[in-house]
């Protein structure tokens, strides 16, 4: 399956899963075209005649509900997943993208239960525990979050999405100059990242740096980013 383009607008909490997760995993909406949605249709539909004459093939149901992801079929992505762990439950991609799934559906218990099920069959895994974090702060389980995430900045100090993390929390939670230290820590490790440049701007608006939120703004025009989509955050710098 092609990968998808990013979308246009997603929150800084989505590009983090954007990240680290394969690239049809999206924790937002996909905004496709209608062409893409053409495309996608004519995909699913040749993967569900192949489907219908090897009913048991795995492979084949991954890849249709790879494709009811992309086109927002949910309950039809949990169909194919379910009919898949309930032959095969220790399928670790099933167990991951039906986490996914659970989650999009706000069914966050099964989709925790998922991510604990693939951690037993899968010890320590980076993704599936940072997921884990992500889901437990969107279902407000907020000190069992940051806790999650200061785990997995002991022992990955150099992934800059886990800082990044860390600061989307703390900006939730108010604690603006955390949040603004550790989007400096992703910038030092990841310095060409839009996201969080953009979002370390914003808080350093909220904090009153408004020196520090235009060399922010600033960076982004440099690398790339039209200077008419920031106009609203330069008006807040008070800058003509």
């Amino acid at each position: 399956m092609k990968p998808l383009s990013r979308p246009a607008s997603y929150t800084l909490w989505e590009s983090l899963l954007w990240d680290i997760l394969p690239l049809f995993l999206l924790w937002m909406p996909l905004s496709l075209s209608a062409q893409d949605r053409k495309e996608l249709r004519e995909q699913l539909s040749a993967v569900s005649s192949e489907l219908s004459a090897y009913p048991d093939s795995v492979d084949l149901r991954l890849r249709k509900a790879a494709l009811n992801i992309e086109l927002e079929q949910w309950n039809y992505a949990k169909e194919e997943y379910d009919y898949i762990l309930q032959r095969h439950p220790d399928n670790i991609s099933a167990l991951f993208y039906r986490a996914y799934v659970n989650t999009k559906q706000g069914r966050y218990n099964f989709a925790r239960l998922d991510y604990h099920n693939l951690l037993r069959l899968v010890p320590g895994n980076y993704e599936a525990r940072l997921a884990l974090a992500l889901l437990n702060q969107k279902d407000k389980h907020y000190t069992e979050a940051y806790d999650q995430i200061n785990h997995l900045i002991q022992q990955f100090p150099e992934r800059a999405e886990i800082y990044a993390a860390r600061a989307d929390m703390e900006t939730e939670r108010g604690m603006l100059d955390l949040a603004e230290s550790d989007y400096g820590e992703a910038l030092v490790r990841d310095p060409q990242n839009k996201d969080y440049m953009l979002a370390r701007a914003k808080i350093r608006l909220k904090l009153g740096k408004l020196t520090d939120a235009k060399s922010d703004l600033d960076a982004l025009v440099k690398s790339g980013t039209p200077r008419g989509s920031l106009q609203e955050l330069y008006k807040r710098c008070r800058i003509r």
